[in-house]
């Protein structure tokens, strides 16, 4: 790649992450928050691991037809996040639309078997729950369903703090409790579960069939929450970048068709044009134009090229392969009834390489938006963090970490960062969460003890 190119194109990612970064402090802001395209969450999570966390914790992870059950013991002696056990649970289709009361019972009795199974039934556990639906949360353990999503249309439930029913469906079971309650989003799971093993990790990045990521912002730049001590995790939802039109000149027309077809048109921009869900139709749409075009297979398209969702992002994954990439590209224009050239395949491997390639840099921009945010927080020259990463993009794809990470050097050469992929973060993260806020709640308790004992050693002093 010339020089040339190499500029063009930090040039255009810079202005991509001056423009987040312009988002990130309108989302932050007490009056611009409900405006702003970029949500910036506060999760209440006021600190990541210090490795002296230690105990057994529950988990429960709700977002799809299936929820799951953890048991999870972090053993501070071996710095381990181990997973005990497990259990899946099915959620019946008539219950997914039934009353918030059927599901929380549902989910209560699975809890409740679960305990039976591991011999755990006496012991009040903390318990950290992923529920990924969007939600306002208003403290670690108080959460507000936004809307249901993925299905579900569970009613009495919208408006409604999702922890409060859960403990009033284990209430009203009576045969066992659980301890204090830590709602977790995923991203911040992904963070939480790499922050064991690598206490300098502040932020979460998801890059799978959507995109998120988290981080530790100074409290005092947290205008929506009371107190300027400390740190919070902030929940991006960075996905909704671009949905007030500042993408639109480098949104191509493929990615408006992409926008038009969808299920929330106008809706999660930025996610639309850099995560797994829309990057198989994103490479479909340019290899129709390209066939309309005669440029590719004699300008003979086949039903299935022209069909929605036909090609799909694991395709590119495939097709961009070191060594068996051409061969992979033919078996699959094969598969979809198409009559290729050697030359068609070397175009659709170029244009699978643009298309994910672009997605790589974009994710670039906008994670050396928060390492350059945190390293000007702190007042500090160099800055070196880690980021716990998942997603189905980042870990299959051949090259998208490669191109990610040099991207980010480019634009963040004040930043050194280390990845690490995340083990499970809506299980051992979410416990992990868990873990945190009650070592903060011990040492909080320890403070105002050691207080009170300051108090009344003056008294005796009088």
């Amino acid at each position: 790649m010339c020089c040339q190119t190499i500029q063009k194109k930090r040039e255009e990612n810079s202005k991509v992450s001056a423009r987040l970064k312009r988002d990130f402090s309108r989302g932050l802001g007490k009056h611009s928050h409900h405006k702003a395209p970029v949500k910036m969450l506060p999760t209440f999570v006021r600190a990541t691991p210090d490795g002296t966390e230690k105990g057994d914790f529950l988990a429960l992870d709700l977002g799809g037809t299936n929820f799951r059950v953890l048991h999870v013991r972090v053993v501070e002696e071996q710095q381990k996040v181990l997973k005990m056990d497990s259990q899946i649970c099915a959620i019946p289709q008539d219950m997914m639309l039934g009353t918030g009361e059927q599901l929380f019972d549902h989910i209560a009795a699975c809890l409740s078997d679960f305990l039976v199974s591991q011999d755990l039934k006496g012991q009040t556990l903390p318990l950290g729950f992923t529920f990924s639906f969007p939600c306002e949360q208003k403290e670690i353990d108080k959460s507000i369903l936004i809307r249901w999503t993925k299905g579900f249309n569970c009613s009495g439930v919208e408006g409604k703090d999702v922890v409060k029913l859960l403990k009033e469906a284990i209430h009203r079971r009576g045969d066992y409790d659980i301890g204090s309650v830590a709602m977790v989003n995923d991203t911040v799971g992904t963070m939480m579960s790499c922050g064991y093993r690598d206490q300098s990790c502040e932020i979460g990045m998801i890059i799978g069939t959507g995109t998120n990521a988290c981080y530790m912002e100074e409290m005092k730049n947290v205008k929506r929450v009371e107190g300027e001590d400390g740190r919070m995790c902030i929940n991006t939802e960075w996905g909704g970048f671009g949905d007030d039109g500042s993408l639109k000149d480098i949104q191509t027309e493929f990615d408006r068709v992409v926008d038009k077809m969808s299920i929330n048109t106008g809706v999660h921009t930025f996610e639309k044009m850099i995560s797994g869900m829309y990057l198989g139709e994103i490479v479909r749409l340019v290899l129709v134009k390209l066939t309309e075009d005669k440029l590719l297979f004699k300008g003979q398209s086949s039903e299935a090229l022209k069909t929605p969702g036909r090609f799909e992002t694991k395709f590119i994954s495939e097709i961009e392969e070191q060594d068996n990439g051409l061969e992979n590209a033919q078996n699959i224009l094969t598969k979809l009834g198409l009559k290729w050239e050697l030359v068609d395949s070397r175009v659709v491997r170029l244009v699978c390489d643009t298309i994910s390639s672009r997605s790589a840099r974009l994710c670039a921009a906008a994670l050396a938006t928060i390492a350059n945010r945190i390293r000007v927080n702190r007042g500090l020259d160099h800055l070196k963090t880690t980021v716990g990463v998942d997603g189905t993009v980042y870990r299959k794809h051949p090259n998208f970490s490669d191109e990610l990470k040099a991207t980010v050097r480019l634009l963040a050469p004040e930043c050194d960062i280390t990845f690490l992929v995340s083990e499970d973060g809506s299980g051992k993260g979410a416990a992990m969460v868990t873990a945190v806020a009650q070592r903060l709640a011990l040492q909080s308790r320890l403070l105002e003890d050691s207080d009170g004992e300051s108090d009344e050693e003056e008294e005796e002093d009088k």
